[in-house]
């Protein structure tokens, strides 16, 4: 009996590492490279178990249908207005083609993480590396905008994306290796010291030709609305004296037949300049200041007032006036 289990073991390792060596399972994110003595023979793309004859005749690679990203890394630029800027890149890609990514990259290695360590080293990374020359033919204000929506980069990552599925002059077309471009990304751009101190000393130079420029517009429309005013007062200034001049000239021809009569009887006219005035005068509230030594005011002088009381006594309002000899009251 022992022996029986022990056979029947031997028997389920033997089926199980045949059945192993003889099948393959590809999932649904990856496609299959069969090959027959190094030779491929066959592209297995639907999903699902497969039979081949065991190893070293037939042998399976299998590739992640999938997108892969791979980074670069940073390389100094030149901007077309001669600014170095150091630029950290991306792409995506995929392989597009199994069997011609398969023959170009399978000496790398059996496994097919060696077949895209080869693809993203030897090819991709130097491609990607000369297509970021496009930086060149764009400034360092077309990268960077105060203005959302105005910088260029997306612009500058769709030159480069062109610039790889195209064809460069001397170089294989990437669609001969099986592989496909997804999309390319700049994730990061450094600007070094020097190109920080350049940048910041023509912000400044710009800054400082924008004070000039508003400053000099500033000082022209100064010059234009102080002419224009000077142009209007004078304008002004004219029209109000020639028609002050009609006015006087107006005034002196209305009273010229009134002096010509004043000038029949002048004492006359003063008289009646003078009645004029106190009329005018009288017609308000004002105080006259009289001397005590004109003429008909010494009655008003105190010291009179005084002197005159021993002779002509004044009578208080409750004393009865004097009669006289005669029967005369006082």
């Amino acid at each position: 009996m022992p022996k029986i289990i022990f056979l029947v073991s031997v028997v389920v390792v033997l089926l199980s590492l045949i059945a192993f060596s003889m099948t393959y399972t590809v999932r649904f994110t990856e496609v299959a490279v069969c090959t027959r003595f190094g030779s491929a023979k066959e592209i297995v793309t639907e999903p699902g178990l497969r039979w081949k004859l065991p190893y070293p005749i037939d042998s399976v690679t299998t590739y992640d249908k999938r997108t892969r990203l791979l980074t670069a890394r940073s390389e100094t630029q030149q901007t077309a207005d001669d600014f170095q800027i150091i630029v950290e890149s991306y792409l995506t890609y995929k392989v597009d083609q199994p069997l011609k990514f398969f023959t170009s990259f399978s000496n790398a290695g059996d496994r097919a993480e060696d077949h895209y360590s080869k693809a993203e080293n030897a090819v991709l990374r130097d491609l990607l590396r000369s297509a970021m020359g496009e930086t060149s033919k764009f400034k360092m204000g077309d990268l960077f905008s105060s203005v959302a929506g105005e910088s260029k980069l997306p612009q500058l990552e769709a030159q480069v994306l062109a610039a790889l599925q195209g064809t460069a002059e001397g170089s294989k077309p990437l669609s001969d290796y099986g592989i496909e471009i997804i999309s390319v990304g700049i994730s990061r751009i450094i600007l070094p010291a020097e190109t920080t101190d350049s940048v910041i000393e023509r912000m400044g130079a710009n800054r400082d030709r924008l004070a000039e420029r508003y400053e000099s517009e500033g000082r022209s429309q100064a010059r234009a609305i102080r002419a224009e005013a000077q142009s209007q007062a004078s304008k002004i200034r004219a029209f109000a004296e020639r028609r002050a001049d009609e006015i006087l000239a107006k005034g002196e021809a209305e009273a010229a037949p009134y002096l010509a009569k004043q000038n029949s009887n002048p004492e006359l006219a003063v008289f009646i300049q003078n009645i004029r005035l106190m009329r005018d005068a009288m017609a308000r509230k004002f105080t006259l200041i009289f001397s005590a030594e004109d003429f008909g005011m010494q009655m008003f002088d105190p010291n009179v007032l005084k002197e005159s009381q021993g002779q002509f006594p004044i009578p208080r309002k409750d004393e009865p006036a004097q009669t006289s000899a005669n029967g005369s009251e006082d």
